[in-house]
């Protein structure tokens, strides 16, 4: 699938998918892939998002027709994109108690104990399909709907930074304190955007998460190392299947 529609007098939409899917999200990070490798001195900004992506240019230096026309041929050769070996960042986690206060209520929610929550949470690699509303936020896919639950009827003002949550059929990581509505199952001591820190922002989208069950204790010394600077999250790599 291959749609473009004018968004204003700057932007244009280019559709490529209708499905939210890893294929789909491979074939829009092979498009940004090669936006970013030819670096047309028309083009803005592009915006990747679950099935599309938002191409900002200037008018003054690139007209519509062009523009057109020269993302036509980069759809022509997606074939060509070589994309980077994918990289899984495992996020430690402490689930339930005072970091997870919502545990309980997914887990009477979908009739299980905590201990199975965790355990259906942890299992999966999840692919982060974008980056969200702040900075820093992944919107991840592929959790289990044995453990899907409804946001929380009234949303808390604070949800602090790091927690992990799950809204529906989604589960994602709070990378700032922010109010929010999902239901908090437990927490990372890793800090997912650091404006003082180079790159900022730690997830990428088309990388994957792995969430790793800790005790408390282990949360509370890798906090202590992730302040002192002297942590750094485990990352491993495999290479996509073309």
């Amino acid at each position: 699938m291959f749609h473009m529609t004018a968004l204003g007098d700057t932007g244009i939409r280019v559709q490529l998918g209708s499905t939210i899917s890893p294929e789909t999200n491979q074939l829009i990070r092979s498009f940004s892939l090669l936006l970013e490798q030819d670096k047309h001195p028309g083009l803005i900004e592009w915006i990747p998002t679950y099935t599309s992506i938002t191409v900002f240019y200037d008018p003054y230096v690139i007209s519509y027709d062009e523009l057109t026309a020269y993302l036509h041929s980069i759809a022509a050769s997606l074939h060509q994109a070589d994309l980077p070996e994918a990289e899984i960042i495992h996020i430690p986690t402490c689930y339930g108690g005072e970091l997870g206060p919502d545990l309980d209520n997914v887990a009477r929610h979908n009739g299980l104990t905590p201990e199975e929550v965790i355990k259906i949470h942890s299992q999966p690699m999840y692919l982060i399909y974008m980056m969200g509303f702040t900075p820093g936020f992944p919107y991840l896919g592929g959790m289990s709907k044995r453990i899907a639950t409804p946001r929380l009827e009234v949303p808390r003002s604070k949800v602090p930074a790091g927690s992990v949550g799950i809204a529906g059929e989604q589960t994602g990581i709070y990378a700032m304190e922010t109010p929010g509505g999902w239901q908090i199952i437990g927490r990372t001591p890793l800090k997912l955007y650091d404006p003082l820190r180079e790159p900022s922002i730690l997830l990428k989208a088309g990388n994957y998460v792995k969430f790793v069950p800790i005790p408390y204790d282990r949360y509370k010394q890798i906090e202590e190392a992730v302040e002192k600077g002297s942590y750094q999250p485990r990352i491993t790599t495999y290479r996509r299947e073309r």
